[in-house]
């Protein structure tokens, strides 16, 4: 019970600074401003992990690895530690196991962006309906605006309806059912076999 708790506070803790990051990284990729509401508190709570990385992890054609790599070391961090209180024993090759805990952090931090993406979509799109001028929405617009913008050259207005967001959302759920069930992938490399 108690190490179930332990990990639901873990979990919460962890998956917040990765969502960080990655809306730190997403910002940037994406030049959206931060001089917001959200990208003052994307700032706020990723700054003292970015800055000192920089120093040592430059950019690469424009992408912040500096927030990227931490995002996916501690997603990495988080599958080995919820292993441990789990109690899985993990029996594979020393080097398997360590290739198989960044594997298994590079999908959850897949799934992560994914989820991030999948908020962004659905707050832009809400946003759009309700509160079109609200201080955020531009934020989230220019966010969601590139990876919808494919589906908008195909899919058509329907009496003045945007249909794009809803047909992306259920894209992101096949990519997140098809990352998902990548998981597997990675036992023998844990476990040995």
């Amino acid at each position: 019970m108690l190490g179930n708790i332990l990990l639901l506070v873990l979990d919460v803790a962890f998956g917040l600074l990765t969502l960080m990051l990655l809306a730190r990284f997403f910002m940037q990729w994406l030049r959206v401003p931060f001089h917001n509401q959200v990208g003052q508190f994307v700032l706020a709570t990723t700054d003292w992990l970015v800055r000192p990385l920089r120093r040592f992890l430059p950019g690469l054609m424009g992408l912040d690895l500096a927030s990227l790599l931490p995002a996916w070391l501690l997603q990495t961090l988080f599958v080995f530690i919820e292993f441990s209180l789990r109690g899985v024993p993990l029996g594979g090759h020393p080097a398997g196991v360590l290739l198989g805990l960044w594997g298994l952090g590079l999908i959850e931090l897949a799934r992560m962006a994914i989820y991030l993406v999948f908020a962004v979509v659905l707050i832009s799109a809400v946003l759009s309906w309700v509160s079109p001028h609200a201080p955020a929405a531009g934020v989230f617009h220019r966010l969601a605006d590139p990876f919808l913008r494919p589906f908008r050259r195909v899919i058509p207005l329907v009496a003045n309806v945007d249909l794009s967001p809803l047909v992306l959302l259920l894209v992101l759920q096949i990519v997140l059912m098809v990352v998902s069930g990548l998981r597997g992938s990675f036992a023998p490399l844990l476990f040995g076999g």
